[in-house]
């Protein structure tokens, strides 16, 4: 296979790997990538970046990649993660070759390569306690302690590794450790843990094993047995790097081995990255659910109205680096914003409503205007929606002492209400607690949006007909925390930054007759107030929309 050019930007470290591999008919110029997730959880935008770093190599230099699940922990996995982490990828916009691939899949030729390794003198079972075992190991800068089993005969470790495998031991009453260097520097390498007794119920080979391999020992093998040619990992693996090639070593037959290459994981301000940290906010219900628009999980994301094209458009952004860094949170809502302003109709929406009464317009005239749908999109067409004498506004456009750089309504001020009139304020009515119920403005007929007069105003009001309005649920949704790091204080709880404001519900919002009928997922811009998304929970006669993010970054602005 030939390199494949790319004139729109540098080559990256693997990608520069790759073409040099490509250009040495290394592998016989075959590319094959893998993404292995393990089904314990919901993906998040981590994920989502390793997603289209994998995927998007195999489309750019034709090569394949495999959708693996790294199933050796019946303890923690579920059907419900694989099935989401399958949608996921799907939404992202990619599709793996051939059927999923499972590391349960090759469960029986891990175990024959584990018997190998014990027949070649390179394993053993070890009896120890696990705290015994971490103990021997000591520290990087001196040599560990060999287990009193490492050097049991053969056949005594293959009957005992028999009796973990029939299920005739007790969880974590022995392991299998591979046999390597109890002096290395690299303490991955100093007899690391193999298999370890569970009795659990898998999900797909039931109550057929009683023992389970360790993701250093499955992972490689796992690569090897599906010809992978370039297993990309996040950081941290680095150091398990020479376990992985060691591994390979004493199980392949000829020249070819898959390569291990680490690249640097995403670490997003005011967001939380680990798996387990997610699950403890929804098992706590600190948040609705995995899919809680305020989570950093791809479905979460997806139901907050984030597009797959704007998540791919961000990856693409921040690139693929060699150290770790925080990629701030704000430019993945800036390429939100970004694609959505491409896609999203614009329409009106009031979220505090107060009535505007027009008292010189006809009671009841109804007059069809023509909007345009989005000036960004050539073929968005327009729509066409009633104006009346009665109109909602939002209550902060209309202040009864405005300042001078308030450009919005006031008692004798003049705005346009936007596609229809010029209004002025003439009076305007309070309750009893000094509430503004109603605001009296008389209209300029010869102020008409297209017509020939067109007078000047600074103001621009959005509004919605009285007679026509649907009524809608808004969920504001703002950052889950209100900590740059909230995972990055050792001495508090990460739970401690949960931003008391990331959500507010407004109940008695006010939507343009348009929105009739929408479905859940569709996306549009409610103008001057943000991009909002119909929410799963929507009904015909309930609308839910969600606030995907605001027309620009507020949030600078608050800290």
């Amino acid at each position: 296979m030939e390199a494949v050019e790319n004139s729109s930007r540098s080559l990256n470290f693997i990608e520069s790997i790759i073409e040099e591999d490509l250009k040495n008919n290394k592998n016989e110029g075959r590319v094959h990538f893998r993404f292995p997730p393990e089904p314990n959880g919901y993906l998040h935008i981590g994920h989502a970046k390793s997603i289209c770093l994998n995927f998007g190599l195999a489309e750019k230099y034709h090569g394949k990649c495999n959708l693996r699940f790294d199933d050796t922990n019946p303890a923690k996995e579920d059907v419900e993660y694989v099935d989401a982490i399958k949608e996921d990828i799907k939404w992202l916009g990619f599709q793996w070759v051939d059927e999923p691939h499972y590391a349960s899949d090759y469960f029986d030729q891990l175990y024959k390569w584990a018997i190998k390794l014990i027949q070649d003198g390179k394993a053993y079972v070890d009896e120890q306690p696990q705290e015994e075992i971490s103990q021997q190991r000591g520290v990087p800068t001196r040599p560990g302690i060999e287990s009193p089993h490492r050097n049991r005969p053969i056949e005594e470790n293959l009957a005992l590794f028999e009796k973990m495998k029939n299920g005739e031991v007790a969880d974590g009453s022995m392991v299998l450790r591979a046999k390597v260097d109890m002096s290395s520097p690299n303490m991955h390498m100093r007899d690391p843990i193999m298999y370890r007794v569970l009795h659990a119920e898998h999900h797909r080979t039931g109550n057929k094993w009683n023992i389970y391999p360790i993701y250093d020992f499955a992972h490689g093998q796992s690569d090897y047995i599906e010809g992978i040619t370039h297993s990309l990992c996040t950081l941290e693996f680095e150091i398990h790097r020479p376990l992985y090639d060691w591994y390979l070593n004493q199980i392949a037959d000829g020249d070819y081995r898959p390569r291990q290459i680490e690249f640097a994981r995403l670490n997003l301000s005011y967001t939380v990255m680990s798996k387990r940290k997610l699950l403890e906010l929804v098992e706590k219900n600190m948040v609705t659910g995995w899919d809680d628009p305020r989570m950093p999980t791809i479905s979460g994301l997806r139901r907050r109205g984030y597009t797959p094209e704007s998540i791919r458009n961000f990856a693409d952004r921040i690139g693929i680096a060699k150290r770790d860094n925080v990629i701030d949170v704000g430019l993945l809502e800036y390429s939100v914003r970004e694609h959505l302003n491409q896609i999203a109709p614009r329409v009106f929406g009031v979220l505090d409503p107060v009535k505007l009464i027009i008292t010189n317009y006809p009671k009841n005239k109804v007059e069809e205007l023509e909007l345009i749908n989005n000036p960004e999109d050539p073929e968005g067409g327009s729509r066409m929606i009633p104006f009346t004498r009665e109109v909602y506004i939002e209550r902060n456009d209309f202040m009864e002492e405005p300042p001078k750089k308030f450009f919005r309504l006031g008692p004798g001020r003049e705005v346009r209400l936007k596609g229809a009139y010029i209004v002025k304020c003439m009076d305007y009515k309070k309750d009893e607690n000094g509430k503004i119920t109603e605001i009296y403005c008389t209209y300029d007929p010869e102020t008409k949006s297209g017509g020939n007069a067109q007078r000047k105003v600074k103001g621009t009001l959005h509004w919605v007909s009285a007679e026509h309005a649907i009524d809608a649920e808004v969920r504001l949704y703002d950052r889950l925390f209100t900590d740059e790091d909230p995972a990055g204080h050792k001495d508090k709880d990460f739970k401690e930054f949960i931003n008391p404001d990331s959500l507010k519900i407004l109940k008695h919002c006010k939507l343009e007759p348009s929105l009739k009928g929408v479905k859940p997922g569709d996306k549009f811009q409610f103008q001057r107030l943000g991009y909002f998304c119909v929410d799963n929970d929507s009904q015909p006669d309930h609308m839910v929309f969600n606030r995907t993010v605001p027309l620009r970054d507020s949030w600078k602005k608050k800290k």
